[in-house]
């Protein structure tokens, strides 16, 4: 990562924790971070805002940092005319949401960079994504002339747009109660399935992003068609992500998205809400398909990820960067001499595995490693047994691994995120669950302990980001979404009470700070905060999901646990709210499809009473069985659904459906042929 600063300038970021800040506070230009302190002043000297957001990862936001932020002329304009205000969209995703709302209404598209202009309030008036310097010369001169000679436009302006930002967020409860059907579900996978890339994976075109919530609804939705097109579709994508360029063959891990259709050339930051999603995905396709490369994929990543991205508290960082010494991808790509001098006589047959100098090539003699067969099929062509293939493809990937360790390392964003750290738990909990190594559980617990001890505040509720000892900005839906699925996940390899009692309590928390009663769903900010222009409710899955979706699914699985109707009737409720949306928009909606399935499958509780009961529930969750959920205790009942249910010297297995349990069953044999019936 790069930005012109120079040692003589010093601006308010200095005093920041985000990465992403700390980049610019060495700027000419007078960045102050998001505030009160900035919107007051903006009212004080009656000067409008440039509002710029980006992340510390992003390529572009370096770019206009260079080319404009660094720039001194550049930087006296915005200081004289505008109060300039930084922001890391991940510290303030609430600043972010709102701002991208407001160029997307404008353009119709929006990215990162984001720079928006604003008035003193906050109220947003224009905005775009990235400019070269001179079209942001242009842009800060313009705006500065007509803020002083035409107000009256630039205030009829931040009025539409705050109106268009209101109306986007709305959410009209239904009025009359509609049946859940799964005819719904399967209209949603008719209509994804018109944008598959059935010859590379994903959905059609590029950039292609991974987008795991998309395949998570179809592994679940599939489990009852077992539609092979579906199945194809699913086992393609998993294989040509692990195989291309945006998966790292020598370290492990995934890159934020292709540039390409194939998977084949990255954008290389890796971000750790992906790889925590994807541990995840990768981990249930393996139940459901018992494909070995699923588990490779799944150990490499765990493996990249505690060895780069956790902290030495057990929390995990946010992201690295895609740029290293200023230039994209400088630390993940290769030619084909530095191989030859690397491997000496083994790099043609590295070179020829990972396809250097053919599908690999990328520019200017680099090449990105990828793969393009199996190791069946590669070792036999090359007169090799699987064995000896195996064991040298792992000494040969070590070597360009220690090579690698000597060049200068891409920037790490080391600021920990709750919500993203959620997404992490959850996904170790799922590589447990497939897995059974020890390993992934006690990363699991480690990382739960420090959400607890670490961004947890003395009134119960959650902070949003944690950096040197220190947590700060009171959290967002996503924090408790991610965090209550991921307790409630580690329970149910636990037993230990205490992590659902947890997410119980944080759910209550939420009901009360967010809940709003009208839409039956909850707003993104609690009522706590200070509003950017309006509270937003957050439906619609992007490359993480909607709080909503999680956090709705969550009340119906503790409304199971604790038997309580009134979390179960909001979760119908909340969903029968986004139902007609669920159908014209399925990949924005896919996370709600998990919940449909749920209410239209026949959902379980399996409840497991007795001295072996920890035991029975790790063979019961290897399965990909996902219409379940599991408790368990060894002695007495500590839930609705333990009562009643100890036998002396046994430990029984008892499947329900709603309040109607079938037969007691000792063995996993017998539960899983319940749960299929």
């Amino acid at each position: 990562m790069s930005t012109k600063n120079s040692s003589h300038y010093t601006n308010r970021l200095i005093n920041e924790t985000s990465p992403y800040l700390l980049q610019h506070a060495r700027n000419p230009v007078d960045w102050h971070p998001w505030g009160d302190e900035a919107l007051d002043k903006a009212e004080e000297e009656d000067k409008p805002l440039i509002i710029s957001i980006g992340y510390s990862s992003c390529h572009w936001c370096h770019v206009m940092a260079d080319e404009s932020f660094g720039d001194e002329s550049i930087a006296q304009l915005m200081n004289d005319h505008f109060i300039p205000v930084k922001v890391d969209r991940e510290e303030h995703p609430d600043v972010d949401q709102t701002y991208m709302t407001a160029v997307q209404l404008l353009s119709g598209r929006g990215g990162w960079p984001l720079n928006v202009f604003a008035l003193p309030d906050g109220r947003p008036f224009w905005g775009g994504t990235y400019f070269n310097k001179e079209q942001w010369t242009a842009i800060v001169e313009k705006i500065s002339d007509l803020y002083k000679n035409k107000y009256e436009d630039l205030e009829a302006q931040a009025e539409q747009l705050e109106s268009g930002i209101r109306r986007s967020s709305i959410i009209q409860p239904v009025e009359e109660e509609q049946e859940f059907t799964f005819e719904l579900a399967k209209t949603m996978s008719d209509k994804l399935s018109r944008d598959f890339d059935y010859d590379h994976g994903g959905m059609a075109g590029s950039p292609k992003f991974p987008l795991p919530v998309i395949p998570e609804f179809l592994l679940q939705y599939n489990y009852h068609q077992n539609n092979s097109d579906i199945n194809r579709f699913i086992q393609t994508t998993l294989r040509n992500m692990a195989y291309g360029g945006i998966y790292d063959q020598i370290g492990g891990g995934f890159s934020r998205y292709a540039t390409d259709d194939a998977w084949r050339i990255p954008h290389f930051e890796k971000m750790l809400y992906d790889n925590a999603q994807l541990v995840s995905l990768y981990s249930k396709a393996y139940q459901y398909f018992k494909e070995p490369l699923y588990e490779e994929v799944v150990r490499e990543t765990i493996t990249f990820l505690k060895r780069e991205m956790m902290s030495e508290e057990n929390g995990f960082y946010s992201a690295l960067d895609a740029d290293s010494e200023g230039v994209e991808g400088k630390y993940y790509v290769w030619t084909k001499n530095e191989i030859e001098r690397i491997l000496n006589d083994y790099s043609s047959l590295f070179c020829d595995y990972y396809n250097v100098e053919g599908l690999g090539y990328w520019e200017n003699g680099k090449n990105v490693l990828m793969r393009s067969t199996n190791d069946e099929t590669f070792a036999k062509r090359n007169n090799l047994s699987l064995t000896e293939w195996t064991a040298l493809r792992k000494r040969l990937k070590q070597d360009m691994f220690n090579a690698r360790n000597n060049r200068k390392r891409p920037g790490l964003d080391d600021k920990i995120l709750t919500s993203w750290n959620g997404l992490m738990l959850n996904g170790l909990v799922d590589a447990y669950k497939a897995f059974g190594k020890e390993e992934y559980l006690s990363l699991a617990q480690k990382s739960a302990r420090f959400i607890m001890n670490h961004l947890l505040g003395e009134k119960g509720g959650l902070f949003h980001t944690y950096k040197n000892g220190q947590a700060k900005i009171n959290g967002f839906l996503e924090d408790y979404a991610f965090v209550i699925e991921a307790f409630i996940n580690l329970y149910q390899v636990t037993l230990e009470k205490a992590w659902v009692d947890k997410a119980h309590d944080l759910m209550d928390y939420a009901i009360k700070h967010f809940f709003d009663r009208y839409a039956g769903l909850f707003f993104y900010t609690s009522d706590e905060d200070k509003q950017v222009v309006s509270r937003r409710f957050e439906t619609m899955d992007n490359v993480i999901p909607a709080s909503n979706s999680s956090m709705v699914r969550s009340l119906f699985y503790l409304g199971h646990f604790y038997e309580y109707n009134d979390y179960r009737h909001k979760a119908k409720a909340a969903l029968m709210n986004v139902m007609d949306r669920m159908q014209h928009y399925p990949s924005a909606f896919a996370n709600w499809g998990r919940l449909l399935l749920h209410f239209t499958t026949g959902f379980n509780t399996v409840a497991i009473a007795g001295h072996e009961a920890l035991t029975r529930s790790k063979e019961l969750q290897k399965y990909f069985h996902p219409e379940k959920i599991v408790l368990g205790h060894a002695s007495e009942a500590v839930l609705p659904h333990l009562e009643n249910r100890f036998v002396d010297g046994k430990t029984m297995i008892y499947v329900c459906t709603e309040k109607a349990c079938q037969q007691p069953v000792e063995t996993i044999e017998d539960a899983l042929q319940q749960l299929k019936a």
